[in-house]
């Protein structure tokens, strides 16, 4: 049955002030309608900030251990609904069964891991010139934050920019993607549970366009957190930066490789190459477009990674057997089939075509099979350099250690790369050779753990990461110097002259 979605502002569930609504349905059968969500407008953003900015007071003033203890009762919470929101997260996004499960575990791995945090130290204890000074460092939080966040990771993500901002003091609007809703409603209902104060978490629903760029553009928002394209995150960076007081993050897509040399263990290299280019459809920034193989390998694994993909198992995403589900939109689909089909136009050997999927299982969905190719690198493709999300990987032979490195380097992007090797020092100079922000070694390009930095560098981040990288966009930290003497004693050597002060 469908439901009715909220918006969540100030404690209070209420539709979007138009009472306009928007469906969301499921990319593996459209037929399959979970509900139907606000349409919200700048007005319902406003609400939601005014509440936000009248909650900051308060939140702040309190402990920031009693901040965290709202995430362990969350995370109860949430253990007891795990299934339950897997599946819908499966319905509503299309990604497999396992895969909506870890996104919901992650979800809580993070929380956990803030929850540790509120009990760790905030701050430094600093010696300072003067023996009869002490300083130290804390932090402040920044204020109302926004959190704009994707529709792939509809449970982990939001929770990535959320968790830190809450445990720190600050305050939130949430703006989850229009393609996942229900996930997000869902978590803000865990969040209500748990015993959020009014004002501290609320929900905006609806399209980016009409929600989410008056969120960025709110003059009482002191913080942006993103994670989406990086077409969108070019527009929201430009437009904190014309605000001084506004910050921002942005997390942002990739064209991500894995590098696999001759020494590499063989099968799984082709292991590591299959889970980076077809998980999630294809549709992780990490995910991974280019095999860059070595060419004395090329051949045999080209053929070996086309027998592995061919054994992929396309469907619906709530069986478990199922590897691939549906890509997330028409939109999608026919992005990544324009894709496919400018690989073929720039003299790609097509080794799996990628075509459509058919039939009584497929017609009501975007299912689509995986698109492989080998090419040789060349300076004016773009397929080579310019993201696809979706299941479209192309296998670039390499001669030496240095073209390897230059092949990853060559695009826009600097997220994740991975290398199956067993020579330490190659791992070595590939580290210092390449552009990226998450590395692997014998491993895929995807696996982020909550405890580590997850960002990219070039057009795929602002360089500030997210998950644990968070801290220090979300607080400032503050200096304080305290004398005591009984007079005063500057630093670098500096003469007070008060003699000269004296009446002569």
């Amino acid at each position: 049955m469908a439901i009715a979605g909220k918006n969540y502002i100030n404690g209070q569930w209420t539709p979007a002030s138009s009472e306009e609504t928007f469906p969301s349905a499921s990319p593996a059968d459209t037929r399959d309608v979970l509900g139907h969500f606000p349409r919200s407008n700048s007005a319902d953003v406003d609400a939601a900030v005014k509440a936000a900015r009248e909650a900051f007071p308060v939140w702040r003033r309190e402990s920031r251990i009693r901040r965290g203890e709202v995430l362990d009762r969350f995370v109860q919470i949430v253990k007891a609904e795990q299934e339950d929101i897997a599946r819908i997260m499966s319905r509503e996004c299309g990604k497999s069964i396992t895969e909506s499960r870890a996104d919901v575990v992650e979800g809580i791995h993070t929380a956990q891991y803030w929850f540790g945090v509120a009990r760790n130290p905030s701050g430094d204890v600093i010696a300072s010139e003067i023996p009869d000074k002490d300083s130290y460092v804390y932090r402040k939080p920044k204020g109302v934050v926004a959190c704009i966040s994707p529709w792939n990771f509809p449970f982990a993500i939001p929770l990535w920019l959320t968790c830190p901002s809450l445990v720190e003091g600050n305050t939130v609007v949430l703006k989850p993607a229009e393609e996942t809703p229900l996930v997000a409603q869902r978590l803000v209902e865990c969040m209500e549970k748990a015993g959020a104060p009014r004002g501290v978490f609320n929900l905006v629903q609806g399209m980016g366009e009409e929600a989410g760029w008056p969120l960025v553009n709110h003059p009482e928002v002191d913080v942006v957190l993103f994670t989406g394209s990086a077409q969108v995150g070019s527009m929201i960076k430009e437009a904190c930066a014309k605000d001084y007081r506004k910050f921002c993050v942005a997390e942002m897509g990739g064209k991500n490789a894995i590098v696999v040399f001759d020494d590499a263990d063989f099968d799984l290299a082709v292991d590591a190459a299959m889970i980076s280019a077809y998980r999630t459809t294809g549709q992780r920034c990490v995910s991974a477009g280019r095999a860059i193989v070595h060419e004395s390998i090329v051949d045999r694994f080209a053929d070996a990674l086309k027998k592995k993909t061919q054994l992929i198992r396309i469907g619906n995403p709530l069986q478990e057997d199922v590897f691939m589900g549906p890509l997330v939109s028409q939109a999608a689909l026919k992005k990544v089939e324009g894709y496919n089909k400018l690989a073929v136009q720039e003299g790609a050997n097509v080794l799996l075509n990628g075509g459509r999927l058919s039939g009584d299982k497929y017609d009501h969905g975007y299912f689509i099979r995986p698109f492989l190719y080998t090419m040789k690198h060349n300076a004016t493709s773009r397929v080579l350099r310019e993201e696809v999300f979706g299941p479209h990987l192309a296998i670039i032979p390499f001669k030496t250690l240095e073209e390897a490195a230059e092949i990853y380097n060559d695009t826009e992007y600097g997220f994740s790369m991975a290398l199956c090797t067993n020579d330490y020092r190659k791992v070595r100079a590939m580290r210092e050779l390449c552009d990226f922000g998450v590395g692997y070694v014998n491993l895929p390009t995807i696996g982020a753990e909550v405890h580590l930095p997850f960002g990219g560098v070039k057009r795929s981040g602002t360089g500030i990461p997210s998950a644990a990288g968070l801290l220090d966009a979300v607080s400032h930290r503050v200096t304080v110097t305290v004398n005591h003497d009984r007079k005063i004693t500057m630093a670098q050597g500096m003469r007070n002259n008060f003699d000269e002060l004296k009446p002569g």
